[in-house]
C-alpha cells in the first residue's frame, strides 16, 4: 500500500489534499517504488498500477498536466488530460487538481471558505516567470482570502544555482537577495523563501508547509537533482461536498 502525507494547514473540512511519497508502489529502481510519472522511462503498466492505487484515495482521476516550467493555468473542469500547463484550479466538487514533482516546489491553494482549490508546479523557472502570481490571478477570490501550502522540494542546503539565476530573481525583486547564500562561485538558493516572497507580494500571507528537502530524504522523496533518472510524486487537492 502506498504511503501519503496529509498537508497540515487550517482549511475547511471539505477541502482535501494529499502528497504522495516514493514508497509503497510496484516500480523497481531507479523509479522505486510509487512512481506516478509516465514520462520518465518507467514501464507504463507499472505507472498505471501505481496511479490506480492512488485513484482509490480520490473521488476522480486527477487532471494530469503536461508540465513545461511555464505559467499557464487551466480550469480542471474544462480541459482534457495532458493539457499543457503548470497549474490547475477548480470550483467544482470532485475535480482533482494535481502536479508532479521531484525537487520542484508544489504549491496548493484554497480560500478560507473552501470554494476554490488549486495546485501549482513551481520550479525555479516557473517561479521566476510568475506561475504563483498567475495561479492567484486565475482564482475567483481576492488574494487575502487564500491559504497556501508548500510541499516537499529541494532544500536550501542542496539547491546550487549559478549567478545568473540569482541575478534574475534580484532583478525582479531586490528582496530575493536574502534567499541566496554564496557557495564558491555558485549560490545556494532557498526556493521556499523565494516562494513565500512571491506569495506575500501577491497578497497571500496565510502560508504553511515548507522546510522539507527532497534531495536529503532519499527514503521518502524522489529527487531529480540527486538521482537523475527517478520517479515523480504527486501533490493533489480537491473539493468534497460539505459533510461528505
Amino acid at each position: 500500500m502506498a504511503d501519503f502525507l496529509i498537508p497540515d494547514w487550517p482549511v475547511p473540512a471539505h477541502v482535501r489534499a494529499l502528497q504522495t511519497l516514493r514508497t509503497g508502489g510496484c516500480s523497481p529502481a531507479p523509479w522505486a517504488s510509487f512512481n506516478l510519472g509516465d514520462h520518465v522511462g518507467d514501464d507504463p503498466a507499472r505507472v498505471a498500477t501505481n496511479r490506480a492505487e492512488l485513484r482509490r484515495q480520490l473521488p476522480a482521476e486527477p487532471l494530469w498536466l503536461r508540465q513545461v516550467h511555464g505559467t499557464a493555468v487551466v480550469d480542471a473542469g474544462h480541459v482534457l488530460q495532458a493539457a499543457t500547463a503548470d497549474a490547475s484550479f477548480s470550483v467544482e466538487q470532485g475535480k482533482v487538481c494535481a502536479v508532479m514533482t521531484a525537487d520542484c516546489l508544489p504549491v496548493l491553494f484554497c480560500d478560507r471558505a473552501g470554494t476554490v482549490v488549486a495546485a501549482a508546479h513551481a520550479g525555479w523557472r516557473g517561479l521566476l516567470d510568475g506561475i504563483l502570481e498567475c495561479t492567484i490571478a486565475a482564482l475567483p477570490v481576492v488574494p487575502g482570502e487564500l491559504l497556501a501550502w508548500l510541499g516537499p522540494a529541494i532544500g536550501p542546503e542542496r539547491f546550487e544555482v549559478g549567478g545568473e539565476v540569482r541575478a534574475a530573481f534580484v532583478a525582479h525583486d531586490a528582496q530575493a537577495a536574502g534567499a541566496f547564500r554564496p557557495h564558491g562561485d555558485k549560490w545556494w538558493a532557498d526556493i521556499y523563501s523565494l516562494a513565500r516572497q512571491r506569495l506575500q507580494a501577491a497578497g497571500v500571507t496565510n502560508i504553511h508547509g515548507g522546510g522539507q528537502c527532497t534531495v536529503s530524504d532519499a527514503e521518502r522523496y524522489f529527487s531529480y537533482r540527486r538521482d537523475g533518472v527517478t520517479g515523480r510524486m504527486a501533490t493533489l487537492i480537491w473539493l468534497e461536498a460539505p459533510g461528505g
